[in-house]
């Protein structure tokens, strides 16, 4: 990738299995003024986790995996209470469980949710940012809508509102029932295509190395430099690794309205991604996917000979399998 970019999100030493990864973000403040401070769940910090998100205080020995890995973590759990779905449509149910059993009820609010809400496959070619109702008594319920049958994963990014709660992304299996045919990851590819949005690819990602990546968005072939705020940021990037589907959630470093969204982030390994940008215009949230390869060797998005076309999802948000609830 010939492109130099920002993605502020994580400064990474690896645990254990993959290395200990440490992340320092930069937040997006109120769009009409971007702030300089540290986004909240990347704050600044001698420890934090792999997936960009505030760990243990110094000194208290513990190591942190990639978000999303485990279904619990520092005394919470997701628990998830619909663990099947239908093809089609469906309702999900879940709670943030902490180390009584019981429910929890209070969050801090985080790019104007109190928890973000992320369903993908376990082959990374169906993406699904929502965006659940908290009931008084701490149950979440959103609908989804998936194409196909498989295996999927819920993942639940939040902060409890609790004196010394770290940020965490929690996941869980979800299973639904029928025929499937896993589908290959699509090639990596230099730019892809959303309703007649292009979005372009430049930077590196890295194992253990800060990378920068810059997302260039046109329309007609024309920059698109009026970018709307989609919960208080020109754009949102996720990344999930081929395989065990560690979470990567980043957000953009200061600047906007476009056509550049910037971020700086670091792969936990080597290893192939599957990176989802979110991004607003014109009123309507789409996303588009690209594969990428981190480590020696990798290909770049940037050699990859073919642009990835996508268009619409079931619910007129995003590419096939990459909408919004």
């Amino acid at each position: 990738m010939n492109t130099g970019v920002k993605i502020t999100a994580f400064a990474a030493a690896l645990a254990a299995t993959f290395g200990t990864a440490y992340g320092i973000g930069k937040g997006v403040g109120p769009v009409a003024e971007p702030a300089k401070a540290v986004h909240g769940e990347h704050a600044a910090s001698a420890s934090a986790s792999a997936d960009g998100h505030a760990g243990h205080g110094e000194g208290d020995g513990v190591a942190h995996l990639p978000g999303g890995l485990q279904v619990s973590d520092g005394g919470y759990t997701l628990a998830l209470q619909t663990p099947t779905a239908a093809v089609g449509r469906s309702v999900l149910k879940f709670a943030v469980k902490d180390a009584a059993g019981e429910n929890v009820t209070a969050f801090t609010t985080e790019h104007g949710k109190e928890l973000h809400f992320i369903v993908a496959s376990r082959d990374l070619t169906v993406f699904r940012h929502l965006h659940p109702e908290k009931a008084p008594d701490g149950t979440w319920t959103t609908a989804v809508d998936l194409p196909a049958a498989g295996g999927y994963k819920a993942f639940a990014d939040f902060t409890p509102a609790a004196p010394g709660a770290r940020a965490l992304t929690l996941g869980a299996d979800l299973a639904v029932p029928g025929a499937y045919a896993p589908r290959p990851l699509p090639a990596a590819a230099p730019t892809a295509n959303v309703d007649g949005y292009q979005v372009r690819l430049g930077g590196t990602l890295d194992p253990g190395k800060a990378g920068e990546l810059r997302l260039t968005v046109t329309k007609g072939g024309k920059p698109v430099t009026d970018l709307e705020p989609y919960l208080g940021a020109y754009g949102h990037l996720v990344a999930l690794r081929q395989g065990d589907l560690a979470y990567l959630h980043v957000h953009p470093n200061e600047g906007g309205p476009g056509p550049d969204v910037s971020f700086t982030a670091t792969a936990p390994s080597a290893g192939t991604y599957r990176l989802f940008l979110d991004f607003q215009h014109e009123g309507k949230v789409r996303t588009a996917a690209f594969t990428v390869t981190a480590g020696a060797g990798g290909k770049t998005p940037a050699e990859a000979p073919a642009p990835a076309t996508t268009g619409t999802g079931g619910d007129g948000h995003g590419a096939p399998g990459h909408s919004h609830g």
